[in-house]
């Protein structure tokens, strides 16, 4: 019978290549309280993944022995809904719709500032590990007919089917549930998801409300409304 050796737990698992670059921003997240593993390669780092669990991979797309996006669909594979931040030098639309496509959280084009990318780390971080009300649980919340499957990153209805999220879209829905009923401010959002308020981003926002407002379409007393110029409001008819 084999031994199981538990997986040491940490905040970030970074894989970059860039010696400078790497040294100076693992040091800056210890820095700042961030328990983190450094790898430089493909290899170094799946072998890295097997050994920690991570709250957040910030992976570099151009590695010395593959693709950056290659390794994190590896990583996606082992496990589901595990937070990615892709880090790189392309600044390619089709590069980043791809790192995005594999449910990265988000895409930061080098050169980065580190107190930016800070931010988007502890925001991300913050609403894993936000407290919830006693009607929800550990894995998800219920909001009118559905429930939110924060670990499956699902959304079922009363008939058992179930819509696949990705992880934003999951994220998004969360804490509109959370604030049900409640204006939820557009430039609270994009800061807390995104880190910033710019043009890009914005829309990237309506783009993910306008998905959620038809997976939520499945349960007729729910429905979000926009208020111009202020937010959103994700309202539950009883």
């Amino acid at each position: 019978m084999g031994i199981s050796i538990a997986k040491k737990r940490i905040d970030i698992l970074l894989i970059e290549d860039e010696p400078d670059l790497g040294e100076v921003f693992s040091r800056y997240l210890r820095y700042k309280g961030f328990s983190v593993v450094w790898a430089c390669t493909m290899k170094a780092g799946l072998e890295a993944f097997g050994e920690h669990v991570a709250k957040l991979l910030i992976i570099d797309v151009q590695l010395p022995d593959g693709n950056g996006f290659d390794l994190a669909q590896d990583i996606v594979q082992l496990k589901k809904g595990q937070p990615i931040f892709f880090l790189t030098a392309l600044h390619e639309r089709t590069s980043r719709l791809q790192g995005l496509s594999l449910g990265a959280v988000d895409y930061i084009a080098k050169p980065f500032d580190m107190d930016e990318i800070l931010l988007k780390i502890r925001n991300l971080l913050a609403v894993a590990a936000a407290p919830v009300p006693d009607a929800v649980s550990e894995t998800g919340l219920r909001i009118g007919q559905l429930w939110l499957d924060m670990e499956r990153y699902s959304l079922t209805d009363s008939e058992g089917k179930a819509q696949k999220l990705t992880i934003r879209e999951a994220e998004l829905l969360r804490h509109l549930i959370l604030h049900k009923n409640l204006l939820v401010n557009k430039k609270d959002l994009l800061l807390l998801f995104w880190g910033n308020t710019d043009f890009f981003n914005g829309k990237s926002l309506e783009v993910f409300i306008s998905r959620i407002r038809k997976l939520l379409q499945v349960d007729k007393m729910l429905h979000i409304e926009s208020i111009y110029g202020a937010g959103y409001i994700l309202y539950e008819n009883k």
